[in-house]
């Protein structure tokens, strides 16, 4: 015994743990932060012996979901405090602004590049994920297996669209003007979507919300010299000074 009376659990505890333990097996592998907040909301009740076992019980949990995290092995690649690890493209660096959390892209043409240790990352079979929400009107892109530039558009690589409404018929979950999402996005202005991007081999599969919208195979021969699968870094783009598109929770997973 932990100490003390024991008493039965009232079912209003043991629903309580039950929601707990829903809650941590749910967010297993995606934040271990807000676990640490739900610890505090929860782990109250008024028999001393249940809050220990709670206590003792959340911890386990909290542990697994950690363990979890840490062998998916996904980095995060945007602090959410400044451009730590990004290099910008001279044309246009304050294109580029964080602001409570959140990369806020609106300007003139520019690109901010992903770094590792100094220089372009070199990535080759990766998951790419980020939460976005555009404005209307806005065009952005996400580019990957690309090269630093100081101006123009990058010239290596494909780029994933992002684009609700801009008059750019090209959609979200486009490869740029090679498999396209004509007209119709996959998803709303001014409201947070997920976005995925998985590169394996020659296969490019790109996710809106967990649903499938683009699955594109790079034949032998692609037909253009630089916009090819190969390896390289992911670049943000700000497309046009009527643009404003929000970037948050950009995160990173390299696969074999």
């Amino acid at each position: 015994m932990l100490g003390g009376a024991y008493s039965k659990p009232s079912f209003k505890a043991t629903a309580k743990f039950v929601k707990i333990s829903r809650y941590c097996l749910g967010k297993i592998g995606i934040t271990c932060m807000s676990l640490e907040e739900r610890l505090k909301i929860y782990i109250h009740d008024q028999n001393p012996i249940m809050n220990k076992v709670y206590t003792i019980l959340f911890a386990a949990l909290l542990s697994v979901s950690s363990s979890v995290f840490a062998e998916d092995g996904w980095t995060e690649m945007f602090n959410g405090k400044d451009l730590t690890n990004w290099k910008v493209s001279e044309e246009s660096p304050t294109s580029f602004q964080v602001k409570d959390g959140i990369l806020i892209v609106a300007g003139p043409r520019s690109h901010l590049f992903y770094q590792e240790q100094g220089a372009d990352a070199k990535l080759q079979n990766f998951e790419f994920e980020a939460v976005i929400k555009t404005h209307v009107s806005a065009n952005s892109g996400i580019f990957f297996h690309t090269l630093w530039q100081k101006n123009s558009w990058p010239v290596h690589g494909y780029e994933a669209q992002v684009n609700s409404s801009h008059k750019d018929p090209r959609k979200t979950g486009s490869v740029y003007s090679v498999k396209d999402v004509m007209n119709n996005a996959p998803h709303k202005d001014d409201e947070w979507f997920t976005y995925n991007i998985r590169v394996e081999g020659k296969r490019i599969i790109i996710k809106v919300n967990g649903e499938v919208v683009n699955d594109y195979t790079e034949p032998e021969n692609p037909g253009h010299a630089t916009r090819r699968l190969s390896a390289g870094t992911i670049a943000i783009q700000a497309h046009d000074p009527q643009s404003v598109i929000h970037y948050k929770s950009l995160r990173l997973r390299k696969l074999p």
